[in-house]
This record gives structure tokens, C-alpha cells and sequence, in this order.
């Protein structure tokens, strides 16, 4: 039941629930190690429910330990080809989806993730639910962006449905066309603020798509009950790609550079200055900053806006350091590029502003914490961001070689590699940085409450839609585009 809620993004109406069920059964005895039963039947269904078991309490952040897979492999430690079953897709499928949950150094989910995938592969031209599962493991999918292709192939056609299913399906269409209704209002609020501004007539080359951009707080912040949040993250979100078309497109390397130093001031006065797009977009940041202070001390009782202040000035330093690197054609080292880059994704400005938003256990310790150096959450999501920006940016057919990106600098520091070998090496980053974001949110001396770290995950699960990506697909299919998405969700209700 907890992952028919979670699939069909029904979840947020039963937290409560959902967090003492799971409670119960982080202590029970079936998640130890235990020798498998002989019955055949029993095994199957062992295989199932471990698995799913296991990732539901892993997604609640209990650090359920993987040798309770230990059982399912045989005496020379590999995985039996069919569990004591003739045709165990369910449990494959489970088994699967457990193993993106995967921390470093557990090596036992990554034969588990290689395994069930190879046996899902031969089920999949059968099983259509088998191939949508292995395009779109959950623990990478938002829900709300798939709950209709997974009704489609998961109930559709003849199947008969129990009654409780027929419930909880009409609860989902329900609960979609509801907080359609709602979104699109979001919507309407995001694009009137951001015609109002006035900046995208005057910097015609710069980026126009607030729609787009209110995809990123849509997929972060799911909690219908967040929809003046989801308005307010949107805001700096939006700036956050204007500001970077303003130092790609715009601004001469000295007026950046006094562009950065206000900012780093957050002096309005200095912004005088400026030219007068620049001095225009200061002022729309430091209103910004100040409304958003206002109403989480107002919420919340606590002043985020010298955090938010910091936040501004790091990113700002890093865009101009990537400035100084274009202008003068210098391609730094892969360690300089990604330390910079990290920053200059905008993953840690955007998690700061929602940490307050949200404002969710906030103590002087977290506070400390995410107003410094990027703790180990933010910075995993950013550096996901950031490979994933360099990946859809650099193909073998495309690059120039001089784009700046990793790959380039990856490509330099390894005289021989190509640029598909550097693609190969930053998707194999990319999996071991979401083993390092997995272990952030298991750890139990994390400082951060369930509910960020959930959107910090949230966000790194939009990266690849956003990026036009599909990291579990193979190349000859295409990732659904964004746009298809956005029409789904904000446009198209569910019938």
C-alpha cells in the first residue's frame, strides 16, 4: 500500500501513517539475515518483499543494512538466476528498484542493480511494466511527472483491479486535476512577477522561459501544501539563470567584476555604478532576498537573509571565475573546473533559500552548517547538476574540444582519452555521487530534517528531464522531453 502511495504520489495525504508503519517494521526480525526457505513460492515472495521492504525504510532514511540480500545469492556469492522461480518479474523488479539505493563500498547492491538488470532485459519485451521499470527506477523518477504513463502500463488495458485499487486510482486522477488547478495558479503568479521585472525586454538574448524554470520548485517541492513556497523558490531560481546569461552573453569581464563586488557588499548604493540592466537585476535580487527574509521570519522566527546574502556572493564569485576562464581561454583542471563548478550550478543558492522556505528544524547548528562551505548533501546534488549540464552540453559529434566543460578539461589532463571516454568517466561519477547523497540521507548524525533532504533529492532526480537526459535508458531511446512533461502536468488533466 505505502508504495502504491508513493507511485501514484498520494503519499503526502498519509505521512503520518506512513512514518509509524514504517517504524514497526524497521524493527522487525524479517529484515535480518535469515536462510531461505526451500519452498519455492515462499522464495519468491521472500525476494519481493525484502526488496521492497528495504527500499521503503531506506527512502524513510532508516539505514537498513544490505546483507539482507545475503540470502538470495548462492554458495559462490552470485544471485541465482531465477530465485527458485520460473518467471519472478515482481521480485526482479523490486530487486532492481532496491538497489538505487545503493552507498559506497556496497558491492552487494551493485551485482544486485547488474543481475536484476540483465534479467528484466529478457523479460522486457514481454513485460511492458518490466521495461518501463528498468527506463524508470523510482529512487531517479518523480512520480507526479510519471503517474500517468504508470497508470497507463501498470493498470491499463483489461486487467481487473481489486476495489481498493480502484480507490486509490480515482484518488490519484482526483488528487492530479486538483492540484493542476493550483499549479497553473502557481504558474500565473511566477510569470506575472517575472513580466512585471521587466528585464527579459531589455536582455533580449537572455533566457525567457518562467514556465520552464518553475518546473525545478514544481519537482522539489511536492507537498500540495507548499504552494506559496514552490512561488517564492522560483523567484531566486529564475534570477539564478538570468544572472548566468548576464555573465555568458552580456557583461565586459571589469563590469562582472563590480557586478560581483556589490553583490559581495550587498551594497544597492555601489549598483549605481553599474549599467543600468545590471543595476535593474541587483535591485530585483536584493527585493527578492528581503521579501523572502521577511516571510520566513514571519513563518518561522529565524533571519536567513545573511545566509542568503552569502549564498549570492559564492555564486556570483564562481560565475566570474568561469567568466575570467572563457574570456582568456584557459581550461583549468578537472579538480579546479568541478570545485568551481559545484558552486556555479546554483544547487547550493537554491537549497539555501529552500532549507529557510521550508524552515524545517532549523537549528544553530544546521544554519551554521549551510551557510558555510557546501555541506556533503548540497554539494552531491550540484555536482550531479553540474556533470549532467556538461554532458547534454558536450556529445562526440558536437564538441568543439574548447567549450570549457569537464569533458574538455577531463580530455586535456588525459592526452589519448576521447571525448566518449570522458562521457563514459562522468556517468561513472554520476553514479558514485548518488552513492554519497544516498549516505547523507541515511546518516544517522545527518543535521538535516527528513523533508530537505527529500527535495535535495528531488532535485537531483529533475537534473537529467531538465538536461534532456535519461541515465538508465539506452541511446537509442529517447527520455520524454520536458516540454511533453510540463504539458502533461500543467495542461492536459487526467481523464
Amino acid at each position: 500500500m505505502i508504495d502504491a502511495l508513493q507511485r501514484l504520489g498520494l503519499d503526502h495525504h498519509f505521512e503520518e501513517e506512513i512514518d509509524k508503519v514504517l517504524k514497526r517494521e524497521e524493527g522487525k526480525e524479517a529484515m535480518k539475515f535469515s536462510v531461505f526457505d526451500n519452498d519455492s513460492s515462499t522464495r519468491c515472495r521472500d525476494l519481493l518483499e525484502t526488496s521492497l521492504r528495504f527500499r521503503l525504510l531506506r527512502h524513510q532514511g532508516y539505514r537498513i543494512p544490505s546483507d539482507v540480500f545475503e540470502k538470495f545469492r548462492n554458495k559462490e556469492g552470485k544471485f541465482e538466476s531465477n530465485m527458485g522461480c520460473s518467471n519472478n518479474i515482481m521480485g526482479m523488479m523490486e530487486l532492481y528498484e532496491a538497489s538505487y539505493w545503493a552507498t559506497k563500498g556496497e558491492s552487494i547492491l551493485d551485482e544486485a542493480r547488474e543481475f536484476s538488470t540483465h534479467m528484466l532485459e529478457l523479460y522486457s519485451t514481454h513485460q511492458r511494466l518490466a521495461s518501463y521499470t528498468l527506463r524508470h527506477p523510482i529512487h531517479r523518477s518523480l512520480p507526479k511527472f510519471n503517474v500517468k504513463s504508470y497508470l497507463g502500463i501498470s493498470h491499463g488495458g483489461s486487467t481487473k483491479h481489486s476495489d481498493e485499487e480502484d480507490i486509490l486510482i480515482d484518488l490519484a486522477r482526483l488528487d492530479f486535476n486538483v492540484n493542476q488547478s493550483m499549479h497553473q495558479q502557481e504558474v500565473v503568479q511566477i510569470s506575472t512577477w517575472w513580466k512585471e521585472l521587466g528585464l527579459a525586454e531589455e536582455l533580449t538574448h537572455a533566457r525567457n522561459e518562467p514556465v520552464k524554470w518553475y518546473m525545478w520548485p514544481l519537482a522539489i517541492s511536492t507537498d500540495p501544501k507548499l504552494s506559496e513556497e514552490r512561488v517564492e523558490l522560483a523567484k531566486p531560481i529564475s534570477l539564478v539563470y538570468l544572472i548566468d546569461d548576464i555573465f555568458d552573453v552580456y557583461g565586459s569581464l571589469d563590469e562582472l567584476t563590480h557586478f560581483t563586488d556589490a553583490v559581495d557588499r550587498w551594497d544597492v548604493t555601489s549598483a549605481n555604478q553599474l549599467p543600468d540592466y545590471m543595476r535593474k537585476c541587483f535591485i530585483a535580487l536584493h527585493e527578492v532576498t528581503n521579501q523572502i527574509g521577511y516571510n520566513v521570519y514571519k513563518r518561522h522566527g529565524w533571519n536567513p537573509i545573511p545566509s542568503l546574502q552569502q549564498a549570492w556572493a559564492r555564486l556570483f564569485k564562481a560565475f566570474l571565475v568561469e567568466a575570467k576562464w572563457f574570456k582568456t581561454g584557459e581550461l583549468p583542471s578537472t579538480e579546479e573546473y568541478l570545485k568551481n563548478g559545484i558552486v556555479s550550478s546554483g544547487v547550493q543558492l537554491v537549497l539555501v533559500h529552500l532549507f529557510f522556505i521550508l524552515g524545517r528544524g532549523l537549528t544553530q547548528r544546521n544554519v551554521e552548517l549551510i551557510g558555510g562551505e557546501n555541506p556533503p548533501v548540497i554539494s552531491s546534488v550540484a555536482k550531479i547538476l553540474r556533470l549532467w549540464d556538461d554532458l547534454s552540453a558536450t556529445d562526440e559529434e558536437h564538441s568543439t574540444g574548447n567549450d570549457g566543460s569537464y569533458l574538455d578539461c577531463y580530455v586535456k589532463e588525459n592526452p589519448g582519452s576521447s571525448i566518449h571516454g570522458a562521457r563514459e568517466h562522468v556517468m561513472e561519477m554520476i553514479e558514485e555521487t548518488w552513492k554519497q547523497l544516498n549516505n547523507e540521507s541515511l546518516s544517522p548524525t545527518t543535521p538535516f530534517p527528513l523533508a530537505f533532504n527529500r527535495a535535495a533529492h528531488n532535485l537531483a532526480k529533475m537534473v537529467a528531464l531538465m538536461y534532456g537526459c535519461n541515465e538508465v535508458v539506452d541511446q537509442n531511446q529517447s527520455a520524454p522531453r520536458l516540454k511533453d512533461h510540463i504539458r502533461s502536468i500543467l495542461f492536459e488533466s487526467f481523464p
